[in-house]
């Protein structure tokens, strides 16, 4: 036998020896995954009737798993599967119905699967109104609706509704928004309008004036709506996900033309019950000034007071009266942590209006 012979049949032998390895572990994941299904059932059992799904609880999981993540398989890998497993473990109890700004396709799909994996029922919602409302009725047990973009800022009609909506603040999801150009051919020849959400057109008119100054920017209710026009006019594209693209059967033009790569959306869901502490939260409120000087400095000096950090402040005009403002704010910690209970208190006192509008479980 030749040596490259020689060699080829101990790198086959090698390759083999190293495949049989795989088999064995692929077995025993699935040993395991099916005894974790197990014991998923038997806390269900053990529940009597109570939510199976527990956010802080998924939370800890995630969080847990990621600190102790040897590699190779990054940190956002390792909670994609995670995620997986328990939305399938969940579903052997309860099937978890989640509304979300539909239709099929868009951004808050893909915010809905990060978070609550694929074994769920997803119900696409024409609006964010449409969205609180299935919750709030009882159609759908959570609701996922996106709050704010790291480019273009707050979503208004989630924070207005919030205000008013019973409905509590059970978890928040970041996901990279990464716009990509599609239409019937791959080609940036004979465009002539492009479609997309106002939100997307917004984060991309950088690049829409450097590549296509001449095309017509047509704001649609949604990238989904914008894809399917795309898919029936020759000489249209449109902004969206690339599993837009994969659903209305376009061609990916150009991947990635937001203007800025850290382009991220914050999601909240929403649902009936209060969290409980996860050991890394955030507490979001929403509150208004009595009518008098310094007083909006007055309001959060009990945050800077007891050394709590604040990562979002935002003022949006109060329905009830022309000229005035509620101030969103979103804060670390839970609200049962001692310090945040006494700051929280304490801005009671001195403000106009006070709602808490959950605490949840910290996004990774």
């Amino acid at each position: 036998m030749t040596d490259d012979a020689q060699r080829a049949l101990s790198a086959q032998i090698e390759l083999g020896a190293l495949r049989a390895r795989i088999d064995a572990i692929d077995d025993a994941i699935l040993k395991l995954v099916s005894e974790r299904a197990g014991i998923a059932q038997e806390v269900g059992r053990t529940k009597k009737g109570e939510k199976i799904y527990r956010p802080e609880r998924e939370a800890q999981i995630v969080r847990r798993l990621r600190e102790t993540n040897p590699g190779p398989l990054s940190g956002d890998t390792v909670e994609r599967l995670i995620r997986e497993i328990m939305s399938a473990c969940r579903a052997l109890e309860e099937t978890t119905r989640i509304a979300y700004l539909g239709p099929a396709g868009t951004f808050t799909q893909q915010a809905v699967t990060k978070h609550f994996g694929h074994d769920i029922e997803a119900l696409a919602e024409a609006d964010i109104d449409a969205c609180f409302h299935a919750v709030e009725t009882g159609r759908a047990d959570f609701a996922v609706v996106p709050v704010e973009n790291s480019t273009e800022g707050a979503i208004a009609r989630t924070l207005d509704l919030i205000v008013a909506s019973p409905l509590k603040i059970c978890g928040e999801v970041m996901l990279p928004i990464h716009q990509t150009l599609m239409r019937k051919e791959a080609s940036l020849d004979g465009i002539q309008r492009v479609y997309g959400h106002a939100q997307s057109l917004a984060q991309c008119q950088l690049w829409l004036a450097r590549h296509l100054p001449e095309a017509e920017r047509i704001s649609v209710v949604s990238n989904s709506e914008g894809a399917r026009l795309a898919a029936a006019e020759p000489d249209a594209a449109t902004l969206g996900s690339e599993a837009a693209a994969e659903l209305y059967g376009l061609a990916v033009v150009q991947e990635r033309v937001e203007d800025e790569a850290s382009n991220t959306t914050r999601f909240l869901v929403l649902g009936q019950d209060d969290t409980p502490p996860s050991g890394r939260d955030k507490t979001s409120l929403v509150m208004s000034t009595k009518n008098e000087p310094g007083a909006v400095v007055k309001l959060l000096q009990p945050l800077a007071d007891t050394g709590i950090s604040m990562s979002k402040l935002e003022s949006r005009p109060a329905r009830s009266s022309n000229w005035e403002y509620l101030f969103f704010v979103v804060c670390e910690g839970h609200r049962r942590d001692a310090r945040l209970a006494a700051a929280l208190a304490d801005i009671e006192a001195r403000a106009a209006f006070l709602k808490i509008l959950g605490s949840y479980p910290a996004a990774s």
